[in-house]
């Protein structure tokens, strides 16, 4: 295969990707502390961002992620779990992050904080929903209510997360286009 037909820019954004989504085993060694402290967020915001194909955004996030939760699930439960009650639900969040990402046309910290932010929102709003895990709160207007009170403490943690590893992979990525121009998209080498 000639050097022609491998695109380093796509390479480097997998690695970057992967090498993220394997820091969710911190999270998984410290549960009572980092419980939702992940990069699952800013994953997503990235891939959609910088890939230029967006197909591959979310197929590389949604794969990424999809094997990142067996290795989790396996660690939590000893069994090879590959779907669970809730599993449509949050890949169907995180496809929508991805499309929060991709309509961030300049990176900067205000674009990608409000990013971060609206994709938080969304996974807020959507993960829960009371009817989505039982019966733990009144499948209500106030059980739903009682349901994102109860949660603020885990999307605090995931708006942290998101802070720490926005400014990982996206500045990272950044310093390094800057550095290097073949990761840099054809529109970028245009100007």
């Amino acid at each position: 295969m000639s050097l022609q037909k491998i695109n380093i820019r796509t390479i480097v954004l997998i690695l970057m990707i992967v090498a993220a989504a394997a820091m969710r085993l911190v999270s998984y060694k410290f549960p009572y502390i980092l419980s939702n402290f992940t990069p699952v967020g800013a994953i997503a915001l990235f891939g959609g961002a910088y890939f230029t194909n967006k197909w591959k955004a979310y197929l590389v996030v949604l794969i990424t992620l999809f094997s990142s939760d067996i290795l989790i699930n396996y660690l939590y439960t000893s069994k090879l779990v590959l779907f669970y009650g809730g599993s449509f639900w949050v890949y169907l969040t995180f496809a929508i992050m991805v499309f929060v990402g991709s309509l961030i046309k300049k990176v900067n910290v205000a674009n990608v904080g409000m990013a971060s932010l609206v994709s938080v929102a969304i996974h807020w709003l959507i993960m829960d929903l009371p009817w989505l895990y039982g019966t733990m709160y009144p499948h209500t207007l106030a059980g739903y209510g009682q349901s994102l009170i109860a949660a603020i403490p885990f999307e605090k943690n995931m708006v942290l997360g998101d802070i720490v590893f926005c400014a990982i992979l996206f500045g990272g990525f950044e310093f390094a286009k800057n550095k290097y121009t073949v990761l840099r998209s054809q529109s970028e080498l245009a100007l």
